[in-house]
């Protein structure tokens, strides 16, 4: 029996609310039970050094927590003067994830940035994150489609992700904090709708796991995507 009750294959309750700002692109409140994250997308008539009159578009990605997210206070790492690995980590994740299913050719010479900011976590903030974020972008290129900025849709397929992972020796679909902190394997899995492989994050924690363990989660993983984006569609519908 997990932790939540649910079962070895069922998701927690994941909702979206669409246009949750005003000001942005696109934006949108993703709930996946107890993680809450509002992503929003920014255009910007611009691209990185980098690419600079290439004719290719970018998308990128911010990622914060609010000092309450979790149920202790946590310093807002604007007041230490820089940004933690870990947060670091989860929006250069956020970004090429999302960057994988958007023809930049298409997008044209211009940027789209995603802020994922965690205003509840419970476990899964970088999955809730990327698929929140999927969201957030698809509503902002539908505004530039809309003006005829973007001739040709550049959203190649619907990008989202989900952990998995080997709790009480059982393999189990997307995790919260409680199964998440006492997980022997914990797995981000990142896809899209078509179900290729964009990045798959696994490690053991004081245990060790098999082909075939794998092989389960990926199962699973592939089941929760199935599942997620089919949200996605609705929700930008």
């Amino acid at each position: 029996m997990r932790p939540s009750g649910r079962k070895l294959d069922q998701m927690r309750e994941v909702s979206v609310e669409v246009g949750f700002t005003k000001h942005a692109e696109g934006s949108a409140l993703i709930k996946m039970g107890d993680t809450h994250v509002l992503c929003t997308a920014s255009i910007e008539p611009r691209v990185p050094p980098f690419i600079k009159g290439s004719g290719l578009g970018w998308v990128t990605a911010e990622y914060g927590m609010l000092p309450r997210a979790t149920n202790t206070r946590m310093r807002r790492e604007a007041t230490s003067g820089k940004q933690g690995g870990r947060t670091v980590e989860i929006q250069r994740l956020i970004g090429r994830s999302l960057r994988a299913g958007v023809d930049r050719v298409a997008l044209g010479e211009r940027q789209i940035t995603i802020d994922c900011d965690v205003l509840q976590a419970d476990g899964g903030t970088r999955c809730a994150s990327i698929t929140g974020g999927w969201i957030a972008l698809r509503l902002a290129v539908n505004k530039l489609m809309k003006a005829g900025d973007v001739i040709s849709d550049p959203m190649l397929d619907p990008v989202a992700a989900i952990s998995c992972g080997i709790y009480a020796g059982q393999p189990l679909l997307d995790l919260d904090y409680p199964e998440d902190s006492e997980a022997g394997v914990d797995g981000n899995f990142i896809m899209t709708e078509s179900g290729k492989m964009i990045e798959t994050q696994m490690s053991a924690e004081g245990s060790t796991y098999s082909r075939a363990q794998m092989n389960e989660l990926l199962d699973l993983a592939e089941k929760g995507i199935a599942e997620l984006t089919a949200i996605q569609r609705a929700a930008c519908a």
